[in-house]
């Protein structure tokens, strides 16, 4: 493997990790708040962005590549609106797939073929994370700010359950 292509790999597992937790600190917020939708929603979205950073260590692994856990900063955000933690969520998904692009270049300048295969998988997870979050947002501007628009949106979020990714690893 390029070496290029392993450190941005690496490099992603540590972003992957903190979006983690960034989305277990915003659903500390809502826990807070007595949000417990919203705070299930975002305990699900750490846990998917956990489950990113284990399929690009385990696909290091599966190719005899070292993996380096880099250092993971804690969030710093103060949230002062019930939408803030979900605008914040849209901008920092666009941020991880302009850093998932930047890997696939990087692994297409060297024709490496089978990164790209794996890479591929995470350029559609972004897009469906990125309607997610712009969905949310759409949804909260609509109910949010009704109470009981709230109540309904945040009993809409409770119900989401947890869904492991289905990605073959090479």
């Amino acid at each position: 493997m390029d070496k290029k292509v392993k450190d941005l790999l690496n490099e992603q597992i540590m972003k992957e990790f903190y979006s983690a937790y960034l989305y277990l600190d915003m659903a500390n917020y809502y826990g807070d708040e007595g949000l417990e939708g919203f705070q299930n929603w975002f305990e699900i979205q750490a846990q998917e962005e956990r489950d990113h950073a284990m399929l690009m260590r385990t696909y290091l692994m599966n190719n005899d590549e070292s993996v380096t856990l880099l250092p993971i900063e804690a969030p710093a955000e103060n949230y002062t609106s019930f939408d803030a933690p979900l605008k914040k969520t849209l901008e920092h998904e666009k941020t991880v797939t302009a850093s998932i692009h930047t890997i696939f270049a990087a692994a297409s300048a060297v024709q490496d073929y089978r990164a790209m295969e794996f890479l591929n998988w995470f350029v559609k997870e972004q897009a469906e994370e990125e309607k997610n979050a712009s969905d949310l947002i759409k949804k909260f501007g609509l109910f949010g700010t009704d109470a009981k628009g709230l109540y309904q949106l945040d009993q809409e979020l409770k119900a989401r359950v947890y869904a492991a990714p289905s990605l073959t690893l090479d």
